[in-house]
């Protein structure tokens, strides 16, 4: 459920960090919750990071091609200036902003706004991702969501990426990343394996042919 808290009346703002790893459905219950809020006649602003145009440039678009509306920025002092009088504000890909969006974010609340960031809670290397860490710790509520390891079907918390980079950040989808358990997580890039072989269905052997001896017998 999503939270309400009310005072004397009056919303207070609030905010709501939607963290976990790759292919863990963060999109996906962000746009849940936006478009809740947008059925509740709601002001409802949508904001991405301008570097991330995987799947649109101008639509917070999840794994299974659900989306939504959003604007593109290049900083989180713009949405400042660009969230005008909404009363949600949603952000995805909130690890690919700098720490000024913790600043950001609490000054969206303080003015009575229930603020939604989606974002991977851990890079690559199974290291914390700023700013998201530092969200959570001011945020009033948190959700850590999981994938399912493709090795052993556990719970995935991490994003195992499968192309040689170090960049720490790559934007990619499956081509470049797959969901791992802690035990099969590697901090290095580990390409993806060919596929294995099936063996040769065998054929039934021919029955033997008839000799002159098994006739006469």
């Amino acid at each position: 459920m999503e939270p309400h808290i009310y005072r004397e009346g009056a919303l207070v703002g609030w905010i709501e960090v939607i963290c976990g790893s790759m292919f863990s459905g963060k999109t996906e219950e962000l746009i849940r919750r936006l478009k809740r809020a947008q059925i509740a006649r709601q002001r409802v602003e949508i904001f991405k990071p301008a570097i991330d145009q995987r799947f649109s440039e101008a639509e917070v678009v999840s794994h299974d091609e659900n989306a939504i509306p959003s604007t593109p920025v290049d900083t989180a002092s713009q949405i400042l200036l660009l969230a005008g009088d909404a009363d949600v504000i949603g952000i995805d890909e909130a690890q690919f902003f700098d720490l000024d969006l913790v600043n950001v974010v609490q000054r969206l609340a303080r003015d009575g706004k229930r603020v939604l960031l989606a974002g991977l809670d851990q890079d690559y290397q199974g290291r914390p991702f700023e700013p998201i860490p530092q969200l959570m710790a001011v945020a009033e509520y948190v959700t850590k969501l999981h994938a399912i390891c493709v090795v052993c079907g556990a719970p995935a918390n991490h994003s195992q990426r499968l192309v040689a980079n170090d960049d720490r950040v790559l934007l990619g989808a499956k081509d470049a990343y797959e969901p791992r358990c802690r035990r099969h997580f590697s901090p290095t890039p580990v390409p993806t394996s060919a596929p294995i072989a099936k063996p040769a269905r065998q054929a039934t052997p021919a029955a033997p042919t008839p000799t002159v001896s098994d006739a006469i017998s």
